[in-house]
């Protein structure tokens, strides 16, 4: 009979409040998306973090006749001693076949850069104007541990024979600090809907309470404990919720579906990117659907608090 009782309450709350219900549920179905939403940003973030660092090596460019006429010129201290002699090579090569933390190297010679740069920009008009002998040789390491690459250039940066240090981590860096700011920027918007989602609740409550405090009187003085007063309250918060976070779930999925695996998706058009799937997606859900139902109840039991007399 209990039990009855109080999801007839629960409908007849929902159908009093329909409008601003309804509003409850956008609201948190919204900021529940953007929450996942953020949580599978950071997950991408992470995996192309392991999946480009893997990849990317650190390059030594050595100098070459070219290198040092042209800085001679400038007045640059790079390449000032003229070409790499083969004993600098060699050296530079030991050297780094001795370091821990590198586990292969491989060197590129003048003629396999030229050929790799053809490939590459063969049909634009300065590859027309540029020669093998130009082409710098170059050692690329691959690390063992890819975010310590700086120890690679602060140990052969300015050396004797060294052009330059250059390493891909630096513009992959750059990537991920704005993929960082996005999520903030999500996480931000989240917290804003998130606000309003929590004073849509309270008021709800609020106007609730306030068109049944004739029901609700009457059953302090036959003696019902506060708790079982406010049992209905708090359950049509957590049911909003709970369809909220459905929506939410649903707009992960779709989300999922369509932008990233299904026809002519991002999965397709950008190859090159290690996108997550749908196991990740699926981690989130459960955590989003808690999320929904908990935020409202709590928002409900300390809204009824102070609103309503028991």
């Amino acid at each position: 009979m209990r039990a009855q009782f109080v999801m007839s309450e629960i409908g007849v709350g929902l159908r009093r409040n329909l409008t601003m219900t309804f509003a409850v549920i956008i609201s948190v179905a919204l900021s529940l998306a953007l929450f996942g939403g953020s949580l599978l940003m950071r997950d991408q973030v992470s995996k192309m973090k392991g999946y480009w660092y893997d990849k990317v090596n650190v390059s030594i460019y050595l100098c070459n006749k070219s290198d040092a006429e042209d800085n001679s010129e400038s007045g640059s201290k790079a390449c000032a001693k003229g070409a790499v002699t083969p004993d600098q090579k060699q050296q530079i090569e030991t050297d780094l076949k001795k370091m821990e933390l590198v586990e292969t190297v491989h060197y590129e010679s003048s003629d396999e850069a030229y050929k790799h740069y053809k490939e590459r920009f063969g049909h634009t008009a300065l590859a027309s104007v540029v020669t093998p002998d130009q082409m710098p040789e170059s050692f690329r390491v691959k690390l063992k541990q890819p975010e310590k690459y700086q120890v690679i250039t602060t140990a052969f940066a300015g050396r004797d024979g060294v052009q330059s240090v250059e390493d891909q981590h630096q513009e992959l860096d750059n990537l991920f600090t704005m993929l960082g700011y996005l999520n903030l920027a999500a996480l931000g918007i989240m917290l804003i809907m998130l606000i309003v989602a929590l004073l849509l609740i309270v008021n709800t409550v609020r106007v609730s309470a306030f068109s049944r405090r004739r029901e609700t009187g009457i059953m302090r003085l036959v003696g019902a404990s506060s708790f079982y007063i406010q049992v209905p309250f708090i359950m049509e918060a957590a049911f909003a919720g709970l369809v909220g976070g459905v929506f939410a779930c649903v707009m992960l999925g779709a989300g999922q579906y369509f932008v990233i695996d299904h026809g002519a998706s991002l999965r397709t058009k950008m190859e090159l990117i290690n996108f997550i799937g749908w196991d990740s997606v699926l981690t989130k859900l459960p955590l989003v659907l808690v999320i929904g139902v908990l935020m409202p109840s709590l928002a409900a039991f300390i809204a009824l608090r102070k609103y309503l007399k028991v």
